[in-house]
Formats: structure tokens, sequence, C-alpha cells
């Protein structure tokens, strides 16, 4: 019989047949358990817990474990605003898979502090409610980075980043081989003419596709860089006609899909007058109206394989590790031979 009132881990271990420690090492450390204890004693202590309804104490189990099993997740921009949507879902999809598999709970910080603009150490730091915090963005803040690794608090960041004092742990995309690849495919189609829409500098995203299209790119000429688009799209793609190129390269899907719109407005053929390729979409081509060619993010892998990352940072001590995981190229609709029409 158990006593009236509040359950604790005696009562359960006297149902179970069971020592107290065992009862605290199944619900403390499963992965521990199931080496050590015998799977028959491991179900009779489940069995126990669940017709009671038992509950462990949070605060017992966070002083027992020095952990709260709460996950962080940082983004420098916000993430649910619908023009932001697409790209930052698949990451939280995968974020939130694995600290589900992992039995932790997630807390979403968005920094919020008197500056609109967002930083993770503020007046209002809450960095601590949280065993440790996957962060997210497309530009991150160099100080703040630098902050991290010199400090002992388990992150691990989403996307390739540059050393900041010290080798900061991330799961990336490797942009610049897959970047790479459609050069090499538009090549491979008879083009030798080639514009880039993009920046070269700024976040590692960005220098990684630069670097990439850089290395295919002996044999063939750049004959327009446009680092930023800011005028509007008929502009655009008169320059990349006067330019002569036959196919164009753009960093972002928005450029490429106005530019589109633009040249079909004037009865050009894409990809028969133009190709163009879009150097890494989130966006499914029922959205755009266009099977863009260009290469899939494996966004939710990498959140998942960064969540996992923080995790084990987080329970074993580890030191993270820095992985680049593939892009598939997408052939798509956009890229055909050169045409010998006049231009």
């Amino acid at each position: 019989m158990v006593k009236a009132g509040r359950l604790t881990q005696r009562d359960i271990a006297r149902l179970a047949g069971v020592s107290q420690a065992t009862v605290s090492l199944v619900l403390n450390d499963a992965k521990a358990a199931e080496g050590r204890i015998p799977e028959e004693t491991r179900e009779r202590v489940q069995k126990a817990i669940k017709e009671t309804g038992y509950v462990a104490d949070p605060i017992a189990r966070r002083m027992a474990k020095g952990l709260n099993r709460i996950l962080g997740v940082f983004t420098y921009e916000p993430a649910f605003p619908s023009a932001q949507a697409d790209f930052f879902l698949p990451f939280l999809l995968g974020i939130e898979e694995t600290a589900q598999q992992s039995r932790y709970d997630l807390l979403l910080l968005t920094g919020a502090g008197a500056s609109k603009k967002r930083k993770i150490f503020d007046e209002n730091n809450r960095l601590r409610l949280a065993d440790g915090c996957v962060i997210l963005g497309r530009d991150f803040d160099r100080a703040e980075l630098k902050q991290l690794v010199k400090g002992d608090y388990p992150f691990v960041a989403v996307g390739r980043r540059e050393d900041a004092g010290g080798p900061v742990p991330y799961v990336g995309a490797d942009y610049a081989s897959a970047t790479a690849r459609l050069v090499e495919l538009a090549r491979t189609k008879g083009h030798g003419r080639i514009a880039y829409v993009g920046p070269s500098k700024g976040p590692e995203s960005s220098i990684d596709r630069w670097r990439g299209f850089n290395d295919a790119l002996p044999g063939a000429d750049l004959v327009l860089h446009i680092p930023t688009v800011g005028g509007p799209a008929a502009e655009v793609l008169a320059r990349i006609r006067e330019s002569g190129a036959t196919v164009a390269f753009f960093t972002e899907l928005a450029d490429a899909v106005v530019v589109d719109a633009a040249a079909r407005s004037q009865n050009l053929s894409v990809p028969d007058d133009l190709s163009i390729v879009v150097l890494g979409s989130h966006i499914r081509p029922a959205q755009t109206g266009t099977q863009f060619t260009t290469f899939s993010v494996p966004r939710e892998e990498m959140a998942r394989r960064a969540t996992a990352m923080l995790v084990e940072r987080i329970e074993n001590n580890g030191a993270g590790g820095q992985v680049l995981l593939p892009c598939e190229t997408v052939e798509g609709q956009t890229l055909g031979a050169p045409s010998n029409r006049k231009r």
C-alpha cells in the first residue's frame, strides 16, 4: 500500500520491488540504465510509474543531473514572419524532432532588449535558463560568437562559421561544392559567358558560394558581376543581356524570380534566350511558378545534426565538431544549351 499524499521515488521502489537507486537511475539516465539494469527490472519500474501517475520532481532531477532538460533556440532574424517562414521552418522542425527524441523541451530566445537588433548577450540575458543553445541566422554577431567560444556555455551554430577566437561548433551545408557542380553543369551545356548576381563578401554562406563559383570558372568568362540588386528587374535583365552572358547565377531566389518574370514579359525564352541558375532554394516549385535549376539545402538534417551535437556537448562535455552536409543538385527547367539567336 502506498501512503496518501505526494508519491516519492521510495514509494515507486517499494511497488516495483527494487532499490531507490534503481528507480533514480531509470528516471535520470535512461542510457546508463539500459546497460546496467535488466530489461525486466526496468519494465517493472516503468509500470509502477505509469500505474501511479508518478511525476519526478523537476527540481530534484535538475539537482541530480545539473540539467534543466531545456534547449535554447536563438535566431538573429525573426523566425515566424511570413516572409521568412519558408527559410526557418525546416530548421525549427529538425530541432523540435531531435529535442523530443532526446527528451528536451525547447525555449525560443529572442534577445529582445532596448535595441531593435537581436543580441544573445543583452541586458535581459536568459541564456542560462537553457542547458545549451542552437543558434540560427544568416549573419551572426562576431563579437557574440567570440564570447560564446571563450565561455563554457554549450552551443552549436547552424551554418558554417569562421573561427572566432577558436573553432566554432557547427553543422552547415557545403555551398561551395554545390555551386561548383552547377557551374560545371552549365559549362557542359556550352555556356562560356556567365553573369553572377549576388555578393562576394559578407556572411560565410555568401563567401562559400562565391568561392565555389570561382573554383569552377576557369575556361569560362565572368562577363558581369552584380553584387546587389538595387533597381527594377527589367534593368538587371538589360544589364545581363548587354553583357552577352548566356547564363546568370543568382544567390537569391527572389532576385531570380523577378528577373525570370521580366524576361518572360519581354517574350524572351528561359532557358533558350537566357538560362537562370539559383544557388540554393528553400521554396517549392509550386510557390514560384518556375522550376529553377538549383541545389537543395538540407535544412532539416542540418538542424537535426546540430541539435544532436548540442545534446552530446551538454551530456558528455563534447567539444562539438564542424560538419558540412552535401547539397543535392536539382536540374530544374531553367538551364539549357545557349541559343544562337542574336542578342
